[in-house]
């Protein structure tokens, strides 16, 4: 089990302990997009005592000795990037048109007295637009890779290094990131007016769902698949270690 330190980062927590992940959601601290910062740099920027944390960390690693999940950061690649698929994209595909036209129902409805459901609505499109191309690229470009490499078909080499849809798919995660704090601050905190009808309320509680899931999804993806396939694309391209005498 990884102690948990200030120097350590939030994603390296969360990847060894997923049941520490309770812990920054209660303080809002950022352990998919930010899973690289130290928990004292983390813990700074959100103006939290960084003792109460660890403190509501070792609570939770108590807790833990029997936790039966998968360990992702040991489970094969191909393994992970197939939970990814069927786990999160799923989600996704299932949720991203249902909250849409709940979206647009509420802004057609609603926007004249409240336009701040005029720009969710506009927000929420270009976030759906962009998560629906990523999961595209994800499972047709760079997991195909990764299984690849992984499995070591002796096929011919990719023509460049792992790192450049890695960079590209962190890039978005950086971008549905900051979608999804523009409609926290737009839905004040997912909190519907109190005359909202149950549509409405429906959608702010759908969306905060989203923004749950998502954190898991890119904590895996950021933290654990990636710096792992990295490591793999590394070994893979590291000499043969010759035996002496050979």
């Amino acid at each position: 089990m990884m102690a948990a330190t200030l120097e350590t980062t939030v994603g390296q927590l969360v990847a060894a302990i997923p049941a520490r992940a309770r812990v920054f959601e209660k303080h809002r601290i950022d352990y998919c997009c930010g899973g690289k910062l130290p928990l004292a740099e983390a813990c700074a920027r959100r103006g939290v005592d960084p003792e109460t944390v660890l403190a509501e960390l070792a609570t939770v690693d108590a807790g833990c000795g029997g936790d039966a999940s998968v360990d992702w950061t040991a489970a094969p690649l191909s393994e992970l990037a197939d939970h990814i698929v069927a786990t999160h994209h799923a989600y996704l595909r299932a949720e991203l048109p249902r909250v849409g036209a709940m979206a647009a129902r509420v802004e057609k409805v609603h926007g004249e007295h409240a336009p701040e459901v005029i720009e969710l609505h506009r927000v929420f499109a270009a976030f759906r637009a962009e998560l629906e191309e990523h999961a595209n690229k994800e499972e047709q470009v760079l997991f195909p890779w990764i299984r690849r490499m992984e499995h070591g078909d002796g096929s011919s080499p990719m023509p460049f290094s792992v790192a450049n849809p890695i960079r590209c798919m962190e890039h978005e995660h950086d971008n549905a990131g900051a979608a999804l704090d523009k409609m926290r601050a737009l839905t004040n905190g997912w909190q519907p007016p109190s005359d909202a009808c149950n549509t409405w309320r429906v959608l702010y509680a759908s969306l905060e769902a989203i923004e749950a899931d998502m954190h898991v999804h890119v904590h895996k993806e950021n933290s654990i698949l990636f710096p792992r396939a990295l490591e793999l694309e590394t070994a893979l391209a590291a000499p043969p270690t010759r035996r002496p005498g050979a």
